[in-house]
């Protein structure tokens, strides 16, 4: 597996992780919940990617189904 893949598939473990309680979450919470995953992960994304990661998961509650990160992160 190349470190890409790896760094891919602990991203997308993340993302499951906030997605799972994202939909009682007060304003705001998703993308701080995403970093502090992210920096537990020891993983470093641009801020703009995290923003996009967030707004999927937020809309994902709208009935766009599961987060892909590797399609948000193309």
């Amino acid at each position: 597996m190349t470190e890409s893949n790896e760094k891919t598939e602990a991203v997308q473990a993340v993302v499951d992780r906030v997605t799972s309680y994202q939909e009682s979450a007060p304003e705001g919470t998703v993308e701080a919940e995403l970093r502090k995953g992210l920096g537990e992960a020891g993983l470093d994304l641009p801020d703009a990617d995290v923003t996009a990661l967030a707004e999927a998961i937020e809309s994902a509650e709208e009935g766009d189904g599961p987060v892909q990160a590797a399609s948000v992160l193309c």
